[in-house]
């Protein structure tokens, strides 16, 4: 029932990360929008198939993605800002 739930959640972050996505006109929200929706929404996920699958091998490669995942979304995220600062996106863009 808990992993239900997870998956569900998880299912929420997607969706609404996605509708912030499109209504961000500024590239630097957009990508903390994305790095969100990668970072939350990919651990709520593993979270609930690691209550679903219980303890099994299974389990222990489900950690070791997190892990993973935990440590290299943000980098990536990061590294891809200061890639899109330092060849001189604007960081405050005007709306049209």
């Amino acid at each position: 029932m808990i992993w239900h739930i997870l998956m569900a959640i998880s299912w929420m972050y997607i969706i609404f990360g996605v509708l912030g996505i499109f209504r961000f006109n500024n590239m630097y929200s957009r990508l903390l929008t994305s790095s969100k929706i990668d970072t939350v929404a990919t651990i709520s996920l593993l979270l609930s198939l690691i209550i679903y699958s219980g303890l099994s091998a299974y389990t222990v490669k489900l950690l070791l993605l997190l892990f993973f995942l935990m440590l290299t979304n943000p980098i990536s995220s990061h590294i891809v800002a200061r890639s899109a600062y330092l060849n001189g996106i604007p960081v405050d863009e005007k709306e049209e």
